[in-house]
């Protein structure tokens, strides 16, 4: 087990070094300049020639990248020259380890930019995991328990309804009708538990949790339900019932254990595509997460944030398979690494 996780990670280190390169090389090999998108549309020729010395724009593709990698592990400084570090040491941006470069629209590195709305995406995406998890998987196993009736027939047609709702239009009738007009709930307010208390950070989360959850729940019903109904069939199963072991064990210790083992595949998956940042959700409450930044990077030419973004979601997305890859074991038996 110790030697697969081990070379699990390093496969997953190589593949962020990958696609770092790639994300690197799409975005500041393209045709267009980058120094042109370092400031607003008034931007000067010469500040334009400024902004590129000042953050390396000058210097050829790969070593630029060289430098962004050297960032990574020991921090840089913004901009890298010594003279202006003698002369005016005040205009210098230090970015500590791990420095994923310098947005200039923003005035701010990278990394303190992704620090600030990492917490939001990580607090919305957890409670929506926790949410759609429990009643996704509860209401899949009672819908396969009771296939054919009422109660099947009700959570499947209700998740279908769900499902065919795009996410705006949930987080936007949440907003309206729950929190404005009757009051259920406040008004959604992002609180970090240190100035809060945990009461306010949950609070602020219930809503835009729940508009990422419902969609996920529909969905996990139907996968968790398509699951246990193919495991129930299985001759282990028949032979178990045979045996008279009652139904709650049989259901625990067997039926389970089988139908977890692809649903803790899509669940990874989809844990970190949402602590990468849940774009509408988040732009629907105004929470400045890391969806929402992206978008504002998006739509400004920000380079640097954007491919600081991208990097960031593809580690969550690899650290979420390389969990599940090693939960294999625990949720199944059957599986061995070798």
């Amino acid at each position: 087990m110790f030697a697969y996780v081990v070379r699990r990670i390093f496969v997953g280190v190589i593949m962020l070094f990958v696609m770092s390169l790639v994300t690197y090389l799409l975005f500041f090999a393209a045709p267009s300049d980058p120094a042109r998108y370092t400031c607003g549309k008034n931007c000067s020729p010469e500040l334009i020639e400024q902004n590129r010395k000042a953050l390396g724009y000058d210097k050829p593709v790969l070593v630029q990248y060289g430098e962004f990698v050297k960032g990574v592990f020991v921090g840089r400084e913004f901009p890298d020259d010594p003279e202006l570090k003698k002369s005016a040491p005040e205009t210098i941006a230090s970015c500590p380890a791990p420095c994923l470069g310098y947005s200039p629209l923003q005035s701010a590195t990278v990394t303190s930019l992704i620090a600030e709305a990492a917490p939001i995406s990580i607090s919305l995406a957890f409670m929506a995991f926790l949410m759609w998890m429990v009643f996704g998987i509860s209401g899949g196993i009672i819908a396969a328990l009771y296939k054919g009736r009422f109660a099947d027939r009700a959570l499947v047609g209700s998740a279908l309804v769900v499902y065919s709702f795009p996410t705006f239009f949930i987080g936007l009738s949440l907003y309206i009708f729950v929190a404005i007009k009757w009051q259920l709930t406040p008004i959604p307010v992002y609180t970090p538990i240190s100035e809060g208390g945990v009461g306010a950070w949950l609070s602020g989360l219930f809503l835009p949790s729940l508009t990422l959850a419902l969609i996920y729940i529909a969905g996990y019903i139907r996968l968790t339900r398509a699951f246990v109904l193919e495991s129930m069939g299985e001759d282990y199963i028949r032979t178990a019932r045979a045996k008279g072991l009652p139904q709650r064990q049989i259901m625990g210790k067997h039926t389970m254990r089988a139908a977890l083992t692809p649903i803790a595949t899509v669940a990874g998956l989809d844990l970190g595509a949402l602590l990468a940042g849940a774009i509408i959700t988040e732009t629907v409450f105004n929470y400045n997460g890391l969806g929402k930044l992206a978008v504002q990077a998006a739509t400004t030419y920000d380079l640097p944030t954007t491919v600081g973004i991208v990097l960031v979601a593809a580690a969550f997305i690899i650290t979420a398979n390389i969990i599940v890859d090693v939960l294999y074991a625990v949720i199944d038996p059957r599986v061995k690494y070798s």
